[in-house]
């Protein structure tokens, strides 16, 4: 039975988070601990890197920042490495936010580009930074699924140009389920896009918020950037 002083302190937490608090009442599961710490992150005004295993949930971070961006009047952009992940993403959103909400540019569609959440693969937001496109006012995060594709000897260039280029106002949630080097990735995000603010916890060498222990994702890397 949670005591009256627990319920105090919960009422609290919850009005410090207010936008983490909505979003967690869109789902009928709880969140795991390392996707509260990186929401937590992102609701803060700072960028993340979250490393886990597929299957772990690490995109739900990704859709916290459209759902931030959406109750503070700013643009979310999420990109994805290929046309077919841009398309589900775009599906699933427009599901949930409506298609008034949710616009989608890639080689082959262009649909409602100037909507407030825009799903794009990584070289049509590359071209709008390197045309200075209208389309990046009010942007405030830039969602990069799969984000180990930066390590790619043929498109990994398009991925660091992003990073590098984007403005210092915009917050980045970096995803991978496969980057094998967070640590090293995340000292270079420090270097290009800021300081970085992290949680040191467990037994490992390098910052991470763990997962239930014992849990099917028992260590993913949760980095922050601080812009």
């Amino acid at each position: 039975m949670t005591s009256p002083a627990e319920k105090y302190a919960q009422a609290r937490a919850s009005r410090q988070i207010p936008h983490l608090t909505e979003f967690k009442g869109l789902y009928e599961f709880g969140l795991d601990g390392f996707q509260v710490e990186a929401c937590k992150v992102v609701e803060d005004g700072h960028g993340v890197l979250v490393a886990a295993p597929t299957g772990s949930g690490k995109t739900l971070v990704g859709e916290f920042a459209v759902h931030l961006a959406l109750a503070t009047g700013r643009k979310c952009f999420y990109t994805t490495p290929i046309k077919a992940l841009s398309n589900q993403k775009f599906a699933d959103l427009v599901d949930r936010y409506g298609a008034d909400k949710v616009g989608l540019l890639t080689g082959d569609n262009t649909i409602n580009g100037e909507a407030p959440i825009v799903i794009m693969t990584t070289e049509v937001l590359r071209n709008m930074l390197y045309a200075g496109s209208r389309t990046l006012d009010t942007l405030g995060y830039v969602v990069m699924d799969e984000v180990h594709y930066l390590a790619d000897r043929m498109r990994g260039a398009v991925w660091e140009e992003v990073i590098i280029h984007l403005p210092e106002s915009v917050s980045v949630i970096s995803l991978s389920a496969t980057v094998s080097n967070a640590e090293e990735f995340g000292d270079w995000l420090t270097e290009v896009r800021g300081r970085h603010r992290h949680d040191r916890r467990g037994a490992t060498s390098h910052p991470v918020a763990p997962a239930r222990p014992g849990g099917p994702h028992a260590v993913p890397a949760v980095r922050a950037e601080q812009g």
